[in-house]
């Protein structure tokens, strides 16, 4: 089995601090940028899964790296450079406390908890009679806190507001941007025979101006359907082909995990990494209409990794 980065311990120049989330490592250089690690590290219900996924992190890095890229006339982002097919470089934000989370159709937790009688969502009413992956008349908007730890929660753009954790002003820029975003997302993902069915963005503020800043339109932040058949199985009331984290989500819940009390994590095997590894490449492959390129030199990521970006810092 090809070698997966499930953790690092850079020191790159002007290295002042490190972040390690739950799939990506953040180097924080001289206050001023940052050294963005996509690991191949994968988390579901909020927990980090045992094995890395060979691949997942030069996927991310190099999906959102391209999304990045083509959204610049929409807003502005943090993307300075990719140093490294599992690196992105950009400017240091002071990120917001919230993610903004776009719906296009009902399905994944909101139907969960609409099957489950709820009928609002951060504070947008939802109708009645709806079904599983029905299309939504417009996207919603359904904000979540970021938790240092544990579970997001939902929250409504009226209770964000009226707790301070951002300015009127300032959301009302985030969702636009994220309306526009998602229309754009979802306008490439046509063109390619998919579905963006929902994601989310993150902003963060420098100078006085708001970034979009982390990934976008990723299989770990977004969920995507086949176009192909899309209207055929909703109608018969049968699952969508998809290409998202959901499935690896769906296999620990066949498996009796959802990270809940007493709950086993079951045992990821070589041969499921590698096909979930398979997923996160026919992913990437239909998103950006390209060949995925295997990067290089896997026996030693790190030492290509940590070569790779000091070039471009000294470069700087």
């Amino acid at each position: 089995m090809v070698k997966a980065l499930t953790t690092t311990d850079f020191h790159f120049k002007g290295q002042k601090s490190v972040y390690h989330g739950k799939v990506r490592d953040v180097y924080n250089i001289n206050d001023d940028l940052l050294v963005m690690v996509a690991t191949d590290r994968i988390s579901a219900f909020d927990v980090i899964l045992p094995k890395g996924i060979p691949f997942k992190g030069q996927v991310l890095n190099q999906i959102a790296s391209t999304f990045l890229d083509s959204t610049r006339d929409i807003c502005p982002n943090w993307k300075l450079a990719t140093p490294d097919p599992m690196v992105t470089v950009g400017l240091k934000c002071e990120g917001f406390r919230v993610e903004m989370i776009i719906r296009g159709i009902l399905t994944g937790s909101a139907w969960r908890e609409y099957k489950n009688g709820v009928r609002e969502i951060c504070g947008v009413r939802l109708p009645e009679g709806m079904k599983e992956n029905e299309r939504f008349k417009e996207p919603i908007i359904t904000p979540t806190t970021k938790a240092d730890e544990g579970h997001d929660l939902n929250i409504s753009k009226e209770e964000i507001i009226a707790q301070g954790i951002v300015s009127t002003e300032d959301y009302e820029v985030m969702e636009n941007y994220t309306r526009k975003l998602f229309e754009r997302g979802q306008e490439i993902a046509a063109r390619h025979g998919l579905i963006l069915v929902d994601t989310k963005y993150e902003f963060g503020k420098r100078d006085g101006k708001v970034y979009l800043i982390d990934e976008i339109h990723t299989p770990d932040s977004s969920r995507y359907f086949y176009a192909d058949g899309y209207e055929e199985k909703f109608a018969k009331g049968e699952p969508q082909r998809q290409l998202s984290k959901e499935f690896v989500r769906q296999w620990l819940i066949e498996h009796n995990f959802m990270n809940e009390p007493g709950q086993v994590m079951p045992e990821i095997t070589d041969e499921y990494a590698n096909s979930v590894s398979e997923r996160y490449i026919e992913l990437y492959e239909h998103i950006t209409g390209e060949r995925f390129q295997k990067s290089v030199d896997t026996d030693d990521i790190e030492h290509r990794i940590e070569q790779n970006v000091n070039a471009y810092l000294n470069s700087l």
